[in-house]
């Protein structure tokens, strides 16, 4: 039943996203994150539903009304130079069949990323296609976080298998990243039922975050509590925040838990840190054999382990989005990277303090911290999990550039307001309106 209802939905939904392929960019973004189809038993479970979406959404794109220019902003500009490198890294990859397998699939992340962009440059779409992102995810917070509470926290959260999202790792770094859109999305929301919907699943992700078991995801966690109450003029509201988050490991927090998160502190004693170390050092070997390539999609493998002098059980993942990116594709990728990173950083920076002195537009100061949140918490997790091609913060960084848009476009329309109302005088109670 499922499974029936599951693919009726989404073959329903195919002349839909055709014919406005901003609606097949908001169902992709659904099967993409919530995986839905994974949560079948039958014939929907190997389905290629995103194919289908996929197609239906591109073939319509060239005939879409709604859709806008693509914006030439410094971040697009940097999306489509790393898209170029890892093309280019693959053709001299170590392993090419496998390096363009996966080629296929981060290019389409990254045109998938780049069609979100003239579509969504309206307020209203924009805000739908950010609702769809956190409650795709937000349904394994709120299950989680309830599973966890009822069973005290003994059991790790997954997300669904042979997803994005499948292990507790990539769960939890993406329900971090979603977090601040949660509590930002909950602060512009007037419909009081969402309002609500979004404070509870901002509060039962935390929880979530906790009980993931990843390390990256916790020591995520602090960093982002530590940047809301930086960001926060009320900063009780983040010293709630943080102590709601200590309650829970205080009250629930198994004894399982608590030895995991003390490998933490006694990194020398724990086999995994130590791989990812060596992991780590692998990736500096390769990066200054190869500079410019690095060693190709997938260069973390065991046959090139050992041929820069490691040994067969010491190979493993990347196990950190810089070091993936520097050994997979050199020095000039990972620049490129890292300039993605800091470009929507300072945007979102310049943003704020373009508008924060505007009432009208609190929207765009909310939406700022959000984002800058979000990519705050890819960088501090990231670091010690192999997800560079994670699609959630390539989708973040398309938002960016939308919301640079709109921005820009308030902006135009504040000044022009602000220029009539100049041009406007009283003589003698009469109004005078200057041509």
């Amino acid at each position: 039943m499922r499974d029936v209802l599951v693919l009726a939905i989404i073959f329903c939904s195919l002349p839909v996203c055709f014919l406005r392929p901003y609606v097949g960019i908001l169902v992709w973004s659904w099967i993409s994150y919530m995986n839905p189809h994974m949560l079948c038993w039958g014939i929907a479970r190997n389905f290629p539903v995103s194919q289908f979406v996929g197609l239906a959404t591109l073939t319509g794109f060239p005939f879409a009304r709604e859709r806008d220019k693509l914006p030439l902003e410094r971040e697009t500009i940097l999306l489509l130079l790393l898209w170029m490198m890892y093309t280019l890294t693959s053709f001299f990859a170590f392993n090419p069949i496998v390096a363009w397998s996966k080629w296929s699939r981060v290019s389409k992340i990254l045109l998938f990323t780049f069609l979100t962009i003239p579509l969504f440059i309206d307020k209203k779409r924009l805000k739908y296609l950010l609702l769809t992102m956190v409650f795709s995810i937000g349904l394994y917070s709120i299950k989680g976080g309830i599973f966890s509470i009822i069973t005290g926290g003994q059991y790790k959260i997954w997300g669904p298998e042979q997803s994005f999202i499948g292990d507790n790792n990539s769960m939890g770094l993406a329900m971090l990243m979603v977090l601040p859109m949660f509590f930002y999305l909950a602060r512009e929301e007037r419909y009081k039922p969402l309002r609500n919907l979004l404070q509870m699943t901002f509060f039962l992700t935390i929880i979530s975050i906790l009980f993931t078991y990843s390390r990256g995801a916790f020591l995520g966690l602090i960093a982002v509590m530590f940047l809301f109450f930086l960001k926060l003029n009320k900063r009780y509201i983040a010293c709630l925040m943080i102590l709601f988050g200590v309650f829970f490991v205080l009250k629930f927090a198994p004894e399982q838990w608590r030895a995991r998160m003390a490998t933490i502190q006694n990194y020398q004693q724990d086999a995994s840190t130590q791989g990812r170390f060596t992991a780590w050092y692998f990736a500096w070997k390769l990066a200054l054999d190869k500079p410019f390539i690095g060693g190709g999609f997938e260069a973390f493998n065991v046959e090139l382990f050992q041929r820069y002098g490691f040994e067969k059980r010491e190979a493993r993942a990347s196990h950190s989005i810089y070091f993936g990116v520097l050994g997979e594709h050199g020095f000039i990728t990972l620049g490129l990277f890292l300039a993605i990173i800091v470009s929507c950083w300072l945007s979102l920076h310049k943003l704020k303090r373009k508008f924060k002195y505007f009432p009208s537009c609190s929207w765009i100061c909310n939406y700022c911290d959000m984002l800058q949140i979000s990519i705050f918490a890819y960088m501090i997790s990231g670091a010690f999990l192999p997800f560079a091609y994670f699609d959630l913060y390539y989708h973040v960084v398309s938002i960016v550039i939308i919301l640079k848009v709109l921005a820009n476009k308030e902006y135009e329309d504040l000044m022009e307001e602000r220029s009539e109302t100049a041009c406007n005088t009283t003589i003698d109670g009469r109004l005078i309106v200057s041509s």
